[in-house]
């Protein structure tokens, strides 16, 4: 038998038994297996313990840390890597291969990884890449801390992101993303996450300030752009047209319409607290 992959992966779950059998039965490999629980009410915790991994139940107080980092600060870790994963992302033979080798060779501190994103069913082959840094040496870093006590309904980093020091490299081989919960999921969760971007985005003061210069690239150019009018028509139109989104049918057109709303949403909840802290006053 092989040597485990040295790297404890981690799950933060709440209610996920319909996804977690599929997650977990792939999850063989890696050396320990942490599954998070936010005290679900079906058979989450169950069926995580039937798989062999270690059940930790987690309850946000409002306050920092949330999930991700609170497991960090408050476990032992038998590994020097850890692998934050969702209960829908499901690892293959490809990725565990290419993750063993760059683990043993240690010339980075952290990865980020590529996903094949399925909607509605659909493996989508076009649109816009979805990628995160969720694998990393916990002695390198932390996902970064946000002002939010007084505001955030989220009890787990979803934007945040590691802030690490050291090297980052990239894990080539993706990790499929596929969450069966269906359309009202997907869009209740949109919901939940736009209102966390708007009172984000209105949090982090002028351009320059420490907040803006914690944030990664790509989120500085999004919310240099997020409340230009055309800044939804513009995702759209990248990453249906250009992106070619629209090659992958029906599931394409949606997923590429629903983000365009999401940025949206995002627009108009930040006009309407303005609108509030201006009637206010």
């Amino acid at each position: 038998m092989s040597e485990p992959i040295p790297i404890t992966v981690v799950l933060p779950v709440k209610n996920e038994a319909g996804n977690l059998p599929r997650c977990l039965e792939r999850l063989t490999r890696f050396a320990k297996i942490y599954v998070v629980d936010s005290g679900s009410d079906d058979d989450t915790e169950e069926i995580a313990t039937s798989f062999g991994a270690e059940v930790v139940q987690f309850r946000w107080n409002g306050r920092f840390p949330k999930k991700r980092n609170w497991f960090l600060e408050n476990h032992e870790l038998p590994t020097e890597w850890v692998l934050f994963l969702d209960a829908d992302e499901f690892v293959t033979p490809e990725f565990c291969d290419e993750v063993d080798r760059c683990v043993r060779n240690d010339s980075h501190v952290g990865y980020w990884l590529t996903f094949h994103n399925w909607f509605m069913g659909r493996f989508l082959r076009h649109g816009d890449p979805f990628a995160k840094l969720a694998l990393f040496k916990p002695s390198a870093g932390r996902y970064e801390k946000i002002d939010e006590d007084r505001w955030s309904h989220l009890d787990m980093e979803i934007h945040e992101h590691p802030i690490l020091d050291g090297s980052i490299g990239t894990i080539h081989s993706p990790i499929d993303h596929d969450d069966r919960r269906g359309l009202e999921s997907y869009l209740g969760k949109h919901n939940d996450y736009s209102s966390w971007e708007a009172r984000r985005y209105l949090s982090l003061g002028h351009v320059g300030s420490p907040e803006w210069n914690a944030l990664t690239d790509r989120q500085r150019s999004k919310y240099r752009r997020i409340e230009k009018w055309w800044f939804p028509l513009a995702y759209f139109m990248m990453s249906y047209i250009l992106k070619r989104g629209f090659l992958d049918g029906r599931a394409g057109f949606v997923f590429a319409k629903l983000k365009a709303q999401y940025y949206w949403q995002i627009q108009l909840k930040i006009q309407e607290a303005k609108d509030r802290q201006s009637g206010s006053k």
